[in-house]
C-alpha cells in the first residue's frame, strides 16, 4: 500500500495522504503507518494517547502546544465531516516564526497532518459537525501546556467570521507576541529545540 508524504510551508510539517482502497463493500485505507511518518519524523513517533475530538460549526480549537522536552508530535486527521487545520510555527528564532498554514482534512480525501514538537496546531469544522482523530507522541499533562490565543490578530488566522466558540481558556490566552515574552515558547536554534 502507497502513502504520499508532503511537506508543508512550515519545517518538520507534513500532509500525509493514504492510498484508498474502494470496492462494493465501501473503502480501505490505512490511517497511520509508522514507516510513513519515521523518515521525515527522523525517527518512529511514538504513540502516548489517541484523542477523539467532536465539535459543531464555530468552534475552533487552539492555538495548543507542549514545552519541550518532551513536546509533543500530533498525526491529525478527520474521520466525519470536514475541518480547516491549521499549523502555526511558535518556536522563537525559527525561519517561520509566526508563521501558518492551513490543510482541509475530511472524511473523503482521509488525508492527514503530521505536526512535530514545538509547532502550534488549531483547527474549526467547516461541516456542520466534525470528528478528529489525532495520535499523540506524549500523554497529556497540563502543567506543559501552551495555549495561544487563535484570534490573536498578528497571526490572523483564517476563521470564519461568526459564530466563533472558544473554550475560556482559549479565549483569556495569551497573543504569540505575549508568549514570546513571557518566555513560554520552544527556542529554534540550528534545527534543534529548547525551552526558552
Amino acid at each position: 500500500m502507497s502513502t504520499s508524504v508532503e511537506p508543508l510551508d512550515i519545517a518538520g510539517a507534513y500532509l500525509i495522504k493514504p492510498e484508498i482502497f474502494p470496492d462494493d463493500r465501501g473503502h480501505f485505507l490505512e490511517l497511520f503507518q509508522q514507516r510513513a511518518v519515521a523518515g521525515p519524523a527522523g525517527g518512529p513517533m511514538p504513540v502516548a494517547q489517541v484523542n477523539c475530538s467532536v465539535s459543531r460549526r464555530g468552534t475552533i480549537r487552539g492555538v495548543h502546544s507542549r514545552t519541550v522536552p518532551p513536546g509533543q508530535a500530533r498525526y491529525v486527521t478527520c474521520v466525519s465531516g470536514a475541518i480547516l487545520d491549521v499549523v502555526v510555527d511558535i518556536r522563537v528564532g525559527s525561519p517561520t516564526f509566526g508563521r501558518h498554514v492551513t490543510v482541509v482534512l475530511d472524511q473523503y480525501a482521509r488525508h492527514a497532518v503530521y505536526i512535530p514538537e514545538g509547532l502550534g496546531h488549531a483547527f474549526a469544522p467547516l461541516s456542520a459537525e466534525a470528528t478528529v482523530v489525532y495520535l499523540c507522541s506524549t500523554a497529556y499533562d497540563p502543567t506543559g501546556e501552551i495555549t495561544i490565543n487563535p484570534l490573536d490578530p498578528e497571526l490572523a488566522l483564517p476563521w470564519a467570521a461568526s459564530p466563533r466558540i472558544l473554550s475560556e481558556k482559549d479565549a483569556k490566552a495569551p497573543t504569540l507576541r505575549e508568549a514570546e515574552a513571557a518566555g513560554l515558547l520552544p527556542v529554534y536554534a540550528e534545527g534543534a529545540l529548547t525551552s526558552a
